[in-house]
């Protein structure tokens, strides 16, 4: 509803040229606001002051001059002038009854925005290391990055969704040496499990199910001759790099390389079956092997060379992030020839930009602080802005059973997986209150809560008023009664209580909030928004009856009751979360 009042301004403005060249450079809806308190009116625009100083007049006698300038409009009651020049705008509630009948008339697309062509969006999240099961940290990377998502989409931008596989480097090594000596064990040989490997359970499942063709059989003594006097209680890293040169000595490359693969494909596999049964799906599957395979680390660092981005220094290549305000230049080529992780980033990121992506949203774990600024660097280096590039970090989540705090590692196996999650909690709630607040706050993420059947937990909260209203049009049925919907829009002018009121001054909100939620990348305002939603739903429910005798007023009633429907369907929807019939 802000584009009637946005509209009256801008042909406002058109009739006073020396205003109109003020602001010709203004988005004049950006200057148009709800007003928070309703004796101001419905909306608000502060133009006046905004073009105060451009056309160097008092910003009162400005107001003035543009409310003189308005055109009357059915869908306004009234205009006035607050405070330093505010101009407040009473809409009639003919403009509410309209907004009912375009959600109404749109359903599953009210609130979406048309489809534009560009910027291209490639969204990168979750993108956890295929070294074990995904936790409840990850699942918050997966909400947060899939509700960014079908925001940005729902007002109109080209998105895809993609998942960087980290299948190269050290971690990989990691992974193959535990399964290997998982496999051991059930071999029979006993070898001391490094305190850096992984220890979960799903090491075990991996070592009983993958393929061991091609896998070189070994000895007890073969294995643990050479290893370190003090092991494993000794030099941790060392052991560790002891038993993947053991590993690599004893099955060769190939063989090693075999169990390693074999063990990255079974969990890569299980993340993505996770993520699906979340309702969390990607377009690509990019892995980091191929940034070698297909050269791009070297055409990268090429371009970079082309254009004078590169200086040797003891043996090693560098790339000078200091120059475009990194804290420290950065090695891409190690002494021993070694590619280094900040060479596949940036090489990454130079091949998200040829893929034809404008704008490119990386979704991280908050551990990744210091990771803008220098693929940002190396982006600008090779001829790109910097500012296509942007990174949304998302805090850590803190997970609570029974009052206590749950621990959570990765290489011991003392976390709490998204799977276990969600089989307690259900995908709705987790996929609710993983956005319910700010991706850069900490979120305390209480289990009891998000299980309780009542008020005090926001996602049964809102799903109850979708089924509330489902219940009533059964109840309509038992009593062999019909809608007409017609009938309905034709009198709501009989909607005069003050929840019917507020009902729908809510409802004629929710587009204003998709753009909102999309633009600052904040999914959270939705979720308060539905949570206010359902409030005032379940204010009206108990405060009037639906199914009345008067059966103008009863189709006036279920027409607004119906919009309310399709406006929390499509909130939760692009949540993630479902909109039952019944509970």
């Amino acid at each position: 509803m802000k584009h009637i009042v946005a509209q009256l301004v801008t042909d406002a403005l058109a009739e006073l040229p020396e205003l109109a060249d003020a602001a010709a450079d203004l988005s004049i809806e950006s200057t148009v606001e709800r007003t928070r308190d309703a004796s101001h009116g419905d909306f608000a625009t502060n133009i006046a002051m905004r073009l105060a100083k451009p056309a160097r007049k008092n910003p009162r006698e400005l107001a003035a001059s543009i409310v003189a300038a308005l055109a009357d409009d059915a869908d306004v009651d009234s205009v006035d002038i607050a405070g330093p020049g505010f101009i407040n705008f009473h809409l009639n509630l003919s403009a509410f009854h309209a907004e009912l009948e375009t959600i109404l008339l749109q359903g599953e697309n009210y609130g979406r925005q048309a489809s534009r062509d560009r910027p291209k969006i490639l969204l990168e999240f979750v993108s956890a290391n295929p070294t074990g099961p995904l936790h409840v940290g990850h699942g918050r990377g997966a909400s947060f990055g899939a509700t960014v998502g079908n925001l940005l989409e729902a007002v109109g931008y080209p998105v895809h969704r993609e998942y960087y596989v980290n299948d190269a480097g050290r971690q990989m090594d990691i992974l193959g040496v535990s399964v290997w000596l998982r496999m051991l064990e059930k071999d029979g040989i006993a070898v001391g499990f490094p305190q850096g490997g992984y220890r979960g359970g799903y090491i075990r499942d991996i070592a009983e199910t993958i393929n061991t063709d091609g896998v070189t059989s070994v000895s007890a003594e073969s294995v643990l001759s050479g290893l370190p006097a003090d092991a494993p209680e000794g030099d941790k890293e060392a052991y560790l790099e002891a038993l993947i040169g053991k590993a690599r000595t004893l099955l060769g490359e190939a063989g090693f390389d075999h169990v390693r693969q074999q063990s990255l494909e079974l969990i890569r596999d299980d993340i993505e079956d996770d993520l699906a049964e979340f309702g969390v799906t990607f377009d690509t599957w990019y892995s980091e092997q191929s940034l070698t395979k297909t050269n791009r680390i070297d055409d990268a660092l090429e371009v970079l060379r082309k254009r004078g981005m590169l200086y040797e220094k003891d043996g090693a290549s560098w790339f000078p992030a200091t120059d475009f305000g990194d804290e420290k230049d950065r090695v891409v080529i190690r002494a021993n020839g070694i590619k280094t992780y900040f060479a596949s980033d940036i090489a990454y990121h130079f091949d998200k930009r040829e893929r034809g992506f404008d704008h490119l949203i990386d979704i991280l774990g908050a551990d990744h602080h210091g990771y803008l600024a220098r693929v940002r660097a190396g982006l600008e280096a090779m001829g790109y802005k910097g500012d296509d590039l942007e990174v949304e970090l998302v805090q850590f989540v803190t997970l609570y059973r029974g009052g206590k705090k749950m621990q959570m590692s990765t290489r011991s196996g003392e976390f709490d997986t998204l799977r276990q999650l969600r089989a307690e909690v259900g995908n709705d709630a987790a996929r609710f209150y993983y956005v319910s607040r700010s991706n850069d706050q900490h979120l305390d993420f209480d289990l009891d809560v998000a299980k309780s059947q009542s008020s005090d937990n926001p996602v049964y909260y809102i799903q109850y008023a979708h089924a509330r209203i489902a219940s009533v049009f059964r109840q309509l049925a038992e009593k062999s009664l019909k809608w007409n919907d017609t009938e309905g829009r034709n009198h709501l002018a009989l909607l005069v209580e003050p929840q019917e009121k507020a009902l729908m001054t809510s409802l004629s909100r929710y587009p204003e909030l998709i753009e909102l939620s999309a633009n600052n990348r904040a999914p959270q305002h939705l979720v308060h928004y539905l949570r206010d939603l359902a409030n005032d739903f379940h204010t009206y429910y108990n405060a009037h009856a639906f199914i009345v005798d008067d059966t103008m007023l009863r189709d006036a009633r279920l027409y607004l009751i119906s919009a309310t429907r399709v406006v929390i369907a499509n909130g939760l929807g692009i949540l993630g979360v479902s909109a039952p019939e019944k509970m």
